[in-house]
């Protein structure tokens, strides 16, 4: 059941994991100016799930430049921070993927068990259903899905077109693809694979 691992520690650890290989990555690529990175990670306090996270989860993995005059912030994608929201990623998609089939008693459970407003939910919703489509991250993988996905169902359309059946894999996918869209500051490409036999 997908809020089986709300609470799975081991399951946050190991998006960590693949946090720090895609900072390891572009830490390696150094800075645009040819500078090298230094740390600076800056505090992040997740909310909703607090039970289940570590103090991996309280930092935003991040870099600077060393070069004098340039001193600018990279700060690598992340499967674990969606941008600026405050809530875990994986929390936006479970959370948004399981809204269709949820009846108001469940719905409420849910908003009360996470410290949801409907607020949030209904700017997650309006996230799912109009920015990320119109996103070029989207635009860039909309075409490996055949038949097309429905966007007015978004994630759980998207999240159900993934392969293989596991869902925290799945999860991870998802997160790894939305990738692009968890910084302003780095603009490349990553090679970092996720694997599941690491989970």
């Amino acid at each position: 059941m997908c809020h089986a691992f709300f609470n799975d520690s081991r399951f946050y650890q190991f998006l960590f994991r693949i946090d720090q290989d895609i900072a390891a990555e572009v830490q390696a690529g150094g800075c645009s100016c040819g500078g090298v990175l230094h740390s600076a990670c800056y505090p992040r306090k997740p909310r909703g799930i607090r039970c289940a996270l570590d103090e991996s989860c309280e930092s935003r993995l991040s870099f600077c430049c060393a070069a004098d005059g340039c001193r600018r912030r990279c700060t690598p994608p992340s499967v674990r921070f969606l941008g600026r929201k405050v809530y875990l990623g994986a929390l936006v998609i479970l959370v948004m993927a399981m809204e269709h089939g949820l009846s108001a008693k469940r719905r409420q459970q849910l908003i009360e068990q996470l410290d949801l407003y409907p607020q949030t939910l209904a700017r997650w919703r309006r996230w799912w259903r109009k920015i990320f489509p119109a996103s070029r991250c989207w635009q860039a993988n909309r075409g490996r899905f055949i038949p097309p996905v429905d966007v007015s169902q978004l994630p759980g359309a998207l999240l159900g077109r993934l392969r293989p059946e596991d869902l925290q894999h799945r999860v991870c996918l998802l997160l790894r693809l939305l990738t692009p869209l968890t910084t302003t500051s780095w603009s490349g490409s990553l090679r970092v694979v996720i694997n599941p036999q690491k989970m």
